[in-house]
């Protein structure tokens, strides 16, 4: 047997990748007594959101329709006092005499009121799946019950059978009695996923305990047969043992909840019917018409494989020693050297910036190091220098006209003008 660790990623994810499946015994332990080529529905692609879908779809096909009764909540005599009495205008109780008077009725906020949108027994509580998408769904949740691992992380115990999938003898459809089937479960080592299934046994949880499901326990393995010779019969009181037609498979016995990987048990004349049910990808199906078993994408999931193969690595060019770094967008305005791109003058622009700048620094380098009070001191000279030349223009000589009037205005002058060049 092949445990999930002796499995690549690939094979984990897709499906059983034995070309020929062993025919066990049913009565002697490790007995082989032939082989069958593997079916093709077993090598379809395992679709995990596909099974779910049309899982979810079928369970609501079971459902019972329910209700509350019609007149709940609404079978007292009560009518709204209306407006101006500062009270809500909820319907309320009729009468007198009695605490339920005046109290709110009918409302669903109201104590013994009807409850709000009441269930009808008329809403619609199944769901339509297409065909070729139901039958896509079982090849899906056939093809996971032939990988191992995808048993495993089920929780079915398997770990001591032979292998998977489990074809045995076609004398399986002739047992009747349930003490032979106890020991055919035993011959083949699935006794085991038989007791975790006994042991499972527990008491449901809400209120489903007290509605004629008060137990609950795990599913076991379930019995593909051909033709039913007694073997439903002996079966049928084992807990956690389920029985099937390989004509009439359901998904909600291939998958339950949904979630892939059954442990099955063919016996020998339901596996080879496979191929007549479900067709191959060299024939189709006689029965189902209009159907194609679903392709894989690839015939090889394990794509590091196929990329480091010889056939590859030869017609693909070498790995480049560097790399080009991706171009980033940046602002002229900030970035000099997107700048420089868009006008190379630029540069010559912050040159020449540059050099006024440093020009100007010189300058004013050479003030700062100069005496600030020599500065101030020809400042002050210079203005009594400029106010003397001023008042000398102002002065008159005798040969100009009026010389009496500029005589005694230049005296006026003088003294004036005087006084305040020597104040300053």
């Amino acid at each position: 047997f092949c445990s999930p660790r002796d499995f690549s990623e690939a094979e984990k994810m897709s499906s059983a990748a034995r070309p020929v499946v062993t025919v066990l015994s049913t009565t002697e332990d490790g007995k082989t007594v032939g082989t069958l080529p593997m079916p093709d529905v077993l090598l379809t692609p395992i679709r995990q959101d596909i099974v779910h879908r049309v899982h979810v779809n079928m369970a609501k096909n079971k459902r019972q329709p329910y209700a509350v009764n019609s007149k709940a909540g609404m079978q007292q005599s009560a009518i709204s006092w209306g407006t101006g009495r500062a009270v809500s205008r909820i319907p309320r109780i009729c009468g007198g005499g009695t605490h339920r008077s005046g109290q709110g009725a009918f409302g669903n906020m109201c104590r013994g009121g009807r409850m709000f949108n009441p269930t009808k027994t008329w809403r619609k509580w199944t769901a339509k799946t297409n065909t070729n998408e139901r039958r896509a769904a079982v090849c899906s949740a056939l093809a996971a019950s032939s990988v191992p691992a995808l048993l495993m992380a089920r929780g079915h115990r398997v770990s001591e059978l032979a292998e998977v999938p489990c074809v045995v003898a076609n004398e399986l459809e002739s047992i009747s009695k349930t003490k032979d089937a106890m020991a055919f479960l035993k011959t083949i080592k699935a006794m085991e996923d038989v007791d975790h299934v006994k042991d499972s046994r527990n008491i449901r949880r809400g209120k489903g305990k007290m509605r004629n499901r008060r137990y609950v326990m795990r599913r076991g393995p379930l019995i593909v047969f051909e033709n039913d010779n007694g073997v439903n019969q002996a079966f049928r009181n084992i807990p956690g043992v389920e029985i099937a037609c390989v004509d009439r498979l359901n998904l909600l016995v291939l998958a339950p909840g949904g979630h892939l990987g059954r442990f099955i048990i063919w016996t020998q004349g339901a596996f080879e019917k496979l191929d007549t049910v479900f067709g191959s990808y060299a024939a189709g199906s006689d029965v189902k018409k209009t159907f194609n078993l679903p392709r894989p994408s690839m015939s090889n999931a394990d794509v590091a494989r196929i990329i480091n193969s010889d056939e590859i690595q030869s017609k693909v060019r070498s790995a480049k020693s560097g790399f080009a770094k991706p171009t980033r967008k940046r602002n002229p305005l900030v970035n000099l050297g997107s700048m420089l791109k868009l006008n190379p003058y630029v540069a010559q622009m912050k040159r020449a910036e540059t050099a006024l700048m440093l020009v100007n620094a010189g300058k004013k380098r050479r003030l700062a190091a100069k005496d600030p009070k020599d500065g101030k001191k020809k400042a002050s000279l210079g203005k009594v220098q400029a106010g003397s030349k001023f008042a000398e223009t102002l002065q008159g000589t005798p040969e100009t006209p009026c010389a009496s009037f500029l005589d005694s205005y230049n005296k006026v002058e003088e003294t004036g003008f005087g006084k305040k060049t020597g104040k300053k």
